[in-house]
């Protein structure tokens, strides 16, 4: 028997309350000074913040969200705090963004609810510091129902061996030509990442990332959802991975405003052998666009000058050049008489050089 939105004796449906005071909270916004497709947010009266991931899936983009939130858009506050030691995080599941519901079950109406709210609450000493900033934003926020996604805008698109013979031949103006309207480029697109040409595959990364910027403007959904491809083909040790750092360190270098909090999932790759070089090479090719991005942590990268992989010494001094670490000259210039050759991608080219040259260039743009 049915009683409204309840069944005798169970709960269909709740209002949903912040985990850490019990307290009813509102309705998810979105913040006007945001990008279009980012994720709503919202506060507690506790001074808890949460976000809004409407389908479950991107749970990492959305403590990522809720965190920067709670620090007042700070993103070098955010990545140097800890759980546990600085904030607190909690997850309400089966949150309905529709009906702002909590639907237990996972069904109502019909419907799977899969979306979820991440709250993060920091720890007291640091919410005297950006509470206010959050109540500000909080301020500027607009209703609105929940986002779809974009409608096309045309027609025009380009075959898969058209998109092949462009990235081939790096002409890349006809591709960003249909980037806004072909619902298939970034799937074509990151199909020639397998490529085993390694000139082929770098190219197809950059065209990649180049694309993804303009998708992002209206459908940043979809990028990040590529992102989050990207780095779990990059955990299963099943797939395929060619390509994958490659791509992920373009999209990021061509749309850093929105894409920035992925960087520092390419961190723990840096103690792994087998992806230490590919890692220093992502980073590389970010810190080339946005060396702010990663300059604090250009102490950690230092050591890897001294590397016993002349691809992990290679990479690591391209990176260094890109950040301006005056700090590790000392260290390029142990690397000036290195021999030992790496290929180095720009502007469509891959070029053979030694780590004494690639260190070598780095100090001159020091």
């Amino acid at each position: 028997m049915v009683m409204g939105r309840r069944f005798i004796g169970r709960e269909v449906v709740k209002k949903p309350t912040c985990p850490f005071c019990a307290m009813p909270i509102e309705r998810p916004r979105e913040l006007k000074a945001r990008r279009q497709g980012e994720m709503p947010v919202g506060a507690c009266s506790c001074g808890a913040v949460y976000a809004c991931d409407e389908t479950g899936h991107n749970l990492g983009t959305a403590m990522i969200e809720a965190l920067v939130f709670a620090c007042n858009m700070d993103w070098d506050l955010a990545w140097g705090l800890l759980p546990e030691e600085d904030y607190l995080q909690e997850i309400v599941k089966h949150y309905d963004y529709v009906d702002h519901l909590v639907v237990p079950g996972g069904f109502f109406e019909k419907r799977r609810i899969s979306g979820a709210l991440f709250f993060i609450r920091l720890h007291e000493d640091v919410q005297e510091v950006t509470s206010d900033g959050v109540q500000r934003n909080l301020l500027a926020t607009k209703p609105g129902p929940p986002r779809s996604r974009p409608a096309k805008k045309g027609s025009s698109s380009l075959s898969r061996e058209e998109i092949e013979t462009l990235v081939g031949e790096f002409r890349i103006e006809p591709i960003m030509s249909v980037a806004g309207e072909d619902r298939k480029l970034i799937r074509n697109l990151q199909r020639l990442l397998y490529s085993g040409d390694h000139q082929f595959r770098q190219r197809a990364a950059e065209v990649l990332g180049k694309v993804s910027a303009v998708i992002a403007e209206t459908d940043p959904g979809t990028v990040s959802k590529l992102l989050q491809r990207l780095f779990s083909s990059i955990t299963d040790t099943a797939a395929f991975t060619w390509g994958a750092f490659e791509a992920i360190g373009e999209i990021i270098r061509y749309e850093s405003e929105r894409f920035a909090g992925y960087i520092p999932h390419l961190y723990p790759y840096l103690a792994d052998d087998t992806r230490r070089a590919q890692s220093l090479r992502a980073m590389g090719r970010i810190a080339g666009a946005r060396p702010d991005l990663l300059r604090k942590m250009t102490i950690h990268f230092i050591p890897f000058l001294a590397d016993r992989d002349p691809l992990v010494r290679g990479y690591a001094a391209l990176l260094m050049g890109n950040l301006g670490a005056q700090e590790a000259k000392e260290d390029l210039e142990n690397l000036r008489d290195d021999v030992h050759r790496i290929d180095m991608y720009e502007d469509g080219v891959l070029e053979s050089k030694t780590v004494g040259r690639v260190a070598s260039e780095a100090l001159a743009r020091l």
